[in-house]
């Protein structure tokens, strides 16, 4: 017998949201991880805030949300909003009971401001990580480093020479016709008036160079989870610098191996790794010019089990441009940028460890 398709509104609902998520649903491990984490973060969040005053969106429920953007790749804040307002499944994840209002976009993201003016990112990114310690699924002998561009949130027709004045009204303001033949332009003479901090960089010989910034990972090598994220303007040595860097931050005494590709075979990064007591795993230079590295080093079996496990890092890196909206950054600034890369991260870490917890079981 043929239904009707009769469409009528009911005024009550007896069903609730958590009813409506079914228990086996992925997102409920993640939830019950990221409440944990934010339990940890109140005494942290109450720095931020005054004591007087209009509540703001409670700095719980905006991260839920935007772990909810990076994770299911929403590209901006308002259609973020679109989908609180009738995805059940987002307004359960978020705290939002059936008839709360979402918060307007420009609201949403004022609060936000708020969290990246303190270091909200990196203690979420450092109570993750503690999870997946707590599950021993960190390694703390064997890491590896690498470095990806992230491309600016500005078009190479801001990207002018300094100190000129404001350009004359063209004919379509919003997108100008600019002639670039014949001028050279380089990071010292120029800069961009959309995104000061972004620099203009090639990856390699022959291709497009874009306005980019550098983001950097330290990966453990047992299970592939980032231990570290970083993010600094596009440099040709940015790669090496940040990458001593994060390997001097990690704890311990123990001796400790760091792997990477032939950008890191270099005598000065060799000599700075060796100089804090870790045995550099590098790719080694094979044509062109003398590797730094020699059989001392690579001739252990050890040095072959890190080639092979170092190349995981691109995992984390490609999860990152395209689910967790690092391809191409919509905010300005190193400070901003490096925030969400971090947010990111750990986003990619919680998925991560919920997928190694449950292969367990």
């Amino acid at each position: 017998m043929r239904g009707d398709d009769r469409q009528t509104e009911a005024m009550f609902s007896y069903v609730s949201s958590e009813a409506r998520v079914p228990q086996d649903h992925p997102l409920r491990p993640l939830r019950g991880m990221v409440d944990t984490v934010l339990r940890e973060l109140s005494p942290q969040f109450e720095l931020l805030y005054a004591s007087t005053g209009r509540p703001s969106i409670p700095p719980e429920k905006l991260l839920r949300a935007l772990l909810l953007q990076v994770l299911y790749t929403i590209r901006s804040e308002r259609l973020l909003m679109e989908q609180l307002d009738y995805n059940l499944l987002f307004r359960w994840f978020v705290g939002l009971n059936m008839d709360d209002p979402v918060w307007d976009a420009t609201v949403f993201t004022k609060n936000r401001e708020r969290l990246l003016a303190g270091t909200i990112a990196e203690a979420f990114f450092e109570r993750v990580l503690a999870q997946a310690r707590t599950q021993d699924l960190l390694s703390d002998e064997h890491f590896t480093v690498d470095g990806t561009l992230v491309e600016a949130w500005a078009g190479l027709k801001s990207f002018r020479r300094k100190g000129d004045g404001p350009t004359p009204p063209t004919d379509d303001p919003g997108n100008p016709t600019v002639n670039f033949h014949g001028e050279r332009r380089r990071n010292a003479t120029h800069a961009s008036t959309t995104d000061p901090d972004a620099r203009l960089y090639t990856k390699a010989p022959g291709q497009t160079a874009k306005l980019c910034y550098m983001g950097h990972l330290l990966m453990e090598n047992r299970h592939g989870l980032a231990v570290k994220a970083h993010v600094t303007q596009a440099t040709g040595l940015a790669e090496r610098e940040a990458a001593v860097a994060l390997v001097a931050t990690l704890p311990g005494t123990r001796r400790k191996t760091v792997g990477a590709d032939k950008a890191y075979d270099s005598a000065a990064f060799v000599a700075a790794l060796r100089a804090q007591g870790v045995t550099p795993h590098i790719a080694q230079h094979t044509t062109g010019r003398a590797s730094a590295l020699d059989a001392r080093t690579t001739r252990h079996p050890g040095y072959e089990v890190s080639q092979r496990r170092r190349k995981r890092i691109e995992e984390i890196f490609g999860w990152l441009k395209t689910v967790g909206l690092m391809r191409k950054v919509r905010h300005r600034g190193v400070r901003r940028v490096g925030w969400m890369f971090i947010f990111a991260t750990a986003v990619y870490n919680l998925v991560r460890i919920r997928n190694l917890v449950e292969a367990r079981t």
